[in-house]
């Protein structure tokens, strides 16, 4: 498995380049920083997620001094940048010796620009996760490891074809969108022989995943975050799991069962 074998990867943000009290922030982010580190755990650190403008991971934590541990960061990178600091992104972390990346297409917003594939030297109409794999492979072969997601909410078939590309581009590993009940797309990643980590959203508030990812709430109780990660951790004993929400001020202990390196 990627990121020598640490069983979960935890979502973090940076903080907005617009937040108000931009010193708490710095101090929140890191505070859940090294809870993260301390943990074992994998950082994820999202790529101005919703299409709002964040500072990057490099920006922050180079601020802080906080260390970055290349085998236990996962750095996401989408479409949304100028070429110029799109290139700088990934030259930053190459010299930090980050070597995990998250491709994803993602979200744009009113002061966000969007790279053309003409910019990156390729075909196509827009730039989606492929392009960013096939030019970052392209720019520094072998050295980046990049990952996708996989959306197991789309329609099966679109999807894993969407996937078949991705892995022709060069995908390392595949995470998937939050799990909420067993899905079959999601068992037939196993196809793909690569790691995968399974989505699980942490908040009880599910309401934003749903909107996001365009699935009905499910009906009945109040969602239990928590039962729901232990029916992960039953049915997909064998795979990595990715943390989205999770909160910070609780304990993991009762949460993270998984042994953490």
């Amino acid at each position: 498995m990627a990121f020598r074998d640490a069983p979960y990867i935890i979502e973090l943000l940076t903080p907005k380049q617009n937040d108000e009290n931009f010193e708490a922030k710095l101090d929140e982010f890191a505070l859940r920083y090294r809870k993260i580190v301390d943990h074992g755990a994998v950082v994820s650190i999202c790529d101005n997620p919703l299409g709002n403008l964040h500072f990057t991971a490099m920006e922050v934590v180079g601020f802080l001094g906080l260390p970055f541990d290349p085998d236990r960061t996962l750095l996401h990178l989408n479409s949304f940048h100028r070429k110029e600091d799109f290139d700088a992104f990934l030259q930053d972390a190459r010299e930090k010796g980050i070597r995990h990346i998250l491709a994803v297409s993602g979200d744009g917003g009113p002061r966000l620009s969007r790279l053309e594939p003409s910019e990156l030297g390729l075909a196509g109409r827009t730039v989606t996760s492929v392009e960013i794999l096939k030019y970052v492979e392209r720019e520094h072969p072998g050295w980046f490891v990049c990952g996708v997601a996989f959306n197991q909410y789309e329609p099966e078939e679109g999807e894993l074809e969407k996937l078949r590309r991705k892995l022709d581009a060069g995908a390392k590993f595949v995470i998937t969108q939050p799990v909420i009940a067993r899905e079959a797309a999601v068992d037939a990643l196993r196809d793909t022989g690569l790691p995968v980590f399974i989505g699980a959203w942490m908040s009880k508030r599910i309401d934003p995943l749903c909107e996001c990812v365009g699935v009905k709430k499910p009906e009945g109780a109040q969602y239990d975050p928590a039962a729901n990660l232990a029916r992960i951790h039953e049915g997909y004993p064998d795979d990595g799991i990715y943390l989205a929400q999770l909160g910070f001020k609780q304990s993991w202990a009762q949460l993270l069962t998984r042994s953490l390196a």
